[in-house]
């Protein structure tokens, strides 16, 4: 992994972990390099990051509460729920991840590209 990319992935990692973590304990689901160019395999690469809260703590009130923080740090939110489900999309300069609420919590992100 390139310099850059693995401190794509610490900023990541931490951020989707501290979030996870204050709605109770989380298990990894995704954790691993990917290429994001078929057409060129292995000239861009992003590191994508999951992980999965069983029984989260009052998410539907809780999730609002972690906005400021987040738009603080820069990350900018994107509503995109449905009656059944609460998915909230986060944006940071190339970097991603997504907080989906259906029963069970998820939090799944990608870092910008960088080449290999």
């Amino acid at each position: 992994m390139t310099p850059e990319l693995r401190r794509l992935a610490a900023e990541l990692t931490t951020v989707i972990d501290a979030i996870a973590a204050s709605f109770g304990p989380a298990d990894r689901t995704l954790d691993g390099e990917l290429d994001c160019d078929p057409t060129t395999p292995g000239r861009l690469l992003c590191w994508q990051y999951g992980v999965r809260v069983e029984h989260p703590a009052s998410p539907e009130t809780h999730l609002p509460s972690l906005l400021p923080a987040l738009h603080a740090d820069g990350w900018e939110s994107h509503d995109r729920s449905t009656p059944a489900e609460q998915i909230t999309r986060f944006t940071r300069d190339g970097t991603d991840f997504t907080i989906h609420v259906a029963g069970a919590l998820t939090i799944i992100g990608s870092t910008r590209p960088v080449p290999a």
